[in-house]
């Protein structure tokens, strides 16, 4: 599979930091999500980029947005790597490197840890691609700015209260229906 903007991502189940087993799309539910696939724990463009996305996790949380990523470290390598950058998110453990595979994404320049090729995904609900950043190079991976950007297309796409003058938008709520309002419809 190749990672492109409109593609979906394989609904991978793979043990978290705390060796549970978790599901991307339940991690997700109806919300966008920032998925990293991340070299490991070894690796201080890793390390960095994942202290630059806890410094956000304050505003990400209010909007409803999740975040997960997937390491090629085992369980509790996962573990450590979350608590050193001070992450809130699942980290996802994926020693034996199907992602890496399923993806076709192996740094093959790397031969003694064979990580993957680090991206960054930003996903619409249904894990489906909306942006992809390969950060082979620190440079290549997105910024606060870029993923702030790219999170707001989302949002503004999924939730039909976006603008609340929206033409109906205000007499649906007048009348008691709901169902357009975020955290007031059905699943919240």
């Amino acid at each position: 599979m190749r990672l492109t903007i409109g593609s979906t991502v394989p609904d991978y189940e793979l043990p978290d930091h705390t060796n549970t087993t978790r599901r991307l799309s339940e991690i997700q539910g109806q919300d966008p999500m920032i998925l990293m696939l991340a070299r490991g724990h070894y690796c201080p463009k890793e390390n960095q980029q994942q202290l630059e996305v806890a410094a956000l996790q304050p505003k990400i949380r209010v909007a409803y947005t999740q975040v997960v990523t997937i390491t090629t470290d085992e369980p509790r390598g996962a573990q450590e790597f979350r608590d050193a950058v001070g992450a809130r998110w699942p980290f996802l453990a994926d020693p034996g490197r199907l992602v890496q595979r399923d993806l076709d994404i192996q740094e093959y320049t790397d031969p003694y840890n064979d990580p993957m090729v680090p991206h960054t995904l930003v996903l619409e609900p249904g894990l489906v691609v909306h942006s992809v950043y390969n950060g082979y190079w620190f440079w290549g991976r997105p910024s606060a700015a870029d993923l702030w950007r790219d999170l707001r297309e989302v949002t503004r796409a999924i939730r039909p209260d976006w603008d609340l003058s929206s033409p109906g938008l205000r007499d649906a709520w007048e009348s008691g229906d709901r169902t357009a309002f975020f955290g007031w419809g059905p699943g919240r």
